[in-house]
């Protein structure tokens, strides 16, 4: 991040945070120009690694029934969900409440039996689980809790918005966040067609950084 724009984001944070009773999450807005998002190949979805992470703790839920999996999610901290409970979560409110608040992932064979329950659900809010691939399960983990997604906001509005941190983090942390979310988006869409980007905390105004 230019010097600039990081007096401006450091200036930014000190004047906003520590003034409510909860810690305010640090949100990006990241406006377009000159892409049409009602194609195909111009809707966002793309997956961002916080290099700092996202400053919080997040919940994350594993579907798995395999005990390598099952095993190495609870020593990370996750949640587990066997093959057995998906179809009876359906007609759950409090546990489709729970995933929408949730980091998900899944053992890919049970892939199929999650879209057939919970597809019509979890679909229409892109919140599918991610399938587990790899022997470290720990790791993906880990990555999961510290990836955003962007994805193209609304009717095809020219905007994206995602979270960057929180007003605890130190401001050189969450500009790292901040230029991993941008250099991302710029090789997706070309800094020519970003328009501005925008940060702001929960409760606070936005400031311009481009």
């Amino acid at each position: 991040m230019e010097s600039e724009m990081l007096n401006k984001l450091s200036a930014f944070i000190e004047e906003n945070k520590g003034k409510r009773k909860f810690t305010q999450s640090v949100d990006l807005a990241i406006n377009f120009t000159n892409i049409d998002f009602s194609k195909q190949e111009n809707k966002l979805n793309l997956d961002v690694n916080l290099p700092n992470g996202r400053g919080k703790a997040l919940n994350v839920i594993v579907f798995a029934d395999e005990k390598r999996i099952v095993d190495a999610a609870a020593a990370a901290g996750a949640k587990v969900i066997p093959g057995a409970q998906i179809q009876s979560m359906a007609n759950d409110k409090s546990a489709l409440n729970e995933l929408l608040g949730s980091t998900l992932l899944a053992q890919p064979s049970l892939m199929p039996q999650i879209a057939r329950s919970l597809g019509s659900f979890l679909g229409p809010r892109n919140r599918i689980p991610k399938p587990l691939i790899g022997s470290d399960i720990s790791t993906a983990i880990g990555a999961a809790s510290s990836t955003i997604t962007l994805r193209s906001k609304g009717k095809n509005l020219p905007t994206a918005h995602c979270s960057v941190g929180t007003e605890s983090m130190p401001v050189d942390k969450i500009a790292a966040n901040v230029d991993a979310v941008f250099n991302t988006v710029a090789k997706k869409v070309g800094k020519q067609n970003i328009k501005s980007m925008y940060i702001k905390m929960t409760m606070s105004k936005p400031l311009r950084l481009i």
